[in-house]
């Protein structure tokens, strides 16, 4: 646990769940194990784990293996990988939510990115009319 005082600047990393109450900067790796973010917690920093559940404030990415839970109390800034997603009511979130993390680890483009044949894009890379006279 890291306690309302204790503020941590760098890597955390280990193989033990962890709950923040405090402040932490910079990365956190436990990618087999829970990571919880306290009403009091305050963290700028990518999150790596097993579990991530944010009562707090979050200032980075988060990944998780499992499960990503924000409470009513929660405030995440950044964006979420995860195969499961809870925003709890009043929650508040701003970034993106990829739920489907192994076609982001193929490369493979979200269907908004994918343009259909003979889209308009494609009259943009045809050469314009020449319409001078003789």
């Amino acid at each position: 646990m890291i306690g309302k005082s204790i503020s941590i600047k760098g890597e955390v990393s280990g193989e033990e769940d962890l709950h923040i109450q405090g402040k932490v900067e910079g990365t956190i790796n436990l990618n087999g194990n829970q990571v919880s973010v306290g009403d009091s917690g305050n963290v700028h920093a990518d999150i790596r784990a097993k579990e991530v559940r944010i009562d707090g404030e979050v200032t980075g990415d988060i990944s998780a293996n499992e499960i990503v839970v924000i409470s009513k109390s929660g405030n995440v800034r950044g964006n979420i990988v995860a195969p499961r997603v809870t925003l709890e009511d009043g929650a508040n979130f701003k970034g993106s939510i990829d739920m489907d993390p192994s076609a982001a680890a193929t490369g493979a483009a979200p269907l908004s990115a994918k343009q259909p044949a003979n889209s308009p894009a494609d009259d943009l890379k045809k050469p314009a009319l020449d319409l001078k006279s003789g």
